[in-house]
């Protein structure tokens, strides 16, 4: 396997690793994105395994002992499997997570005590980058989940939102949602919820212009128009859950 670096937004890069054995003969990416600036974050670790890949990959960029911030959609082992490998690599990196993410597992799991991020709030990194936190409970799974939104950039880092198959290019002004809707058919990996297409809303809100994914290409573009068809499918699909059941 290797690493793959590309500048999907202005200081902004995509390192992707291609893992063949995942859904064959498609694949499966695992994407972390670099921002840089005086404090330089990084969003996914990737899992531990991984953790040379990646690590060689920033060294490519920027000395990995410079890294200031580690953040990450959520606790499991592809976003942050080797965040304690970063916490060793770089003495003044500290990880960046919500209250539930924190208290849940990070407090206990993370060699160096981390942040806790208030919904809204943001991370001044320097050279005129900031990045806010915004929770997004059990979207599209993990209680802890949340995502980053890149002010300067209009670059949204999506966590597992858009998950699809295949190593397409970094970069995509193509549909994104409807690779997306055949991913959640084959894994059925998001928690069907009714408040699914008001957070996914939410989002759309911001009207980024470029789309972060961490498994799939990135995407530049009408950000809100994709986040709301994608609000649309969630809600089709926690609807007819409901009238399964019973429900509503």
């Amino acid at each position: 396997m290797e690493t793959r670096i590309d500048e999907i937004a202005d200081g902004i890069y995509r390192l992707s690793t291609c893992v063949p054995d995942i859904a064959p003969p498609a694949g499966f990416t695992f994407n972390q994105f670099l921002v840089l600036g005086d404090e330089p974050l990084l969003f996914h670790t990737g899992p531990r395994r991984m953790f040379p890949l990646v690590r060689d990959a920033v060294a490519r960029l920027l000395p990995p002992e410079r890294l200031r911030w580690i953040t990450f959609g959520h606790y499991e082992a592809d976003e942050c499997g080797s965040m304690n490998e970063w916490l060793a690599v770089a003495p003044q990196a500290e990880i960046a997570h919500g209250q539930t993410g924190c208290l849940v597992s990070l407090n206990d799991m993370a060699d160096r005590a981390p942040r806790i991020l208030a919904d809204g709030e943001t991370i001044d990194l320097g050279g005129g980058r900031r990045v806010r936190y915004l929770d997004t409970p059990h979207i599209p799974h993990g209680w802890d989940a949340g995502v980053l939104y890149e002010e300067a950039s209009g670059t949204l880092l999506c966590g597992d939102l858009f998950t699809q198959l295949g190593d397409g290019p970094a970069l995509t002004e193509g549909d994104i949602v409807g690779p997306a809707i055949a991913a959640e058919d084959m894994f059925g990996y998001s928690s069907l919820n009714p408040g699914m297409g008001t957070t996914i809303r939410r989002l759309a809100g911001l009207a980024p212009r470029r789309l972060a994914l961490m498994h799939g290409p990135s995407y530049a573009g009408d950000g809100a128009a994709a986040l709301t068809a994608l609000a649309d499918d969630y809600d089709r699909r926690a609807g007819a859950a409901l009238a399964e059941a019973g429900i509503g």
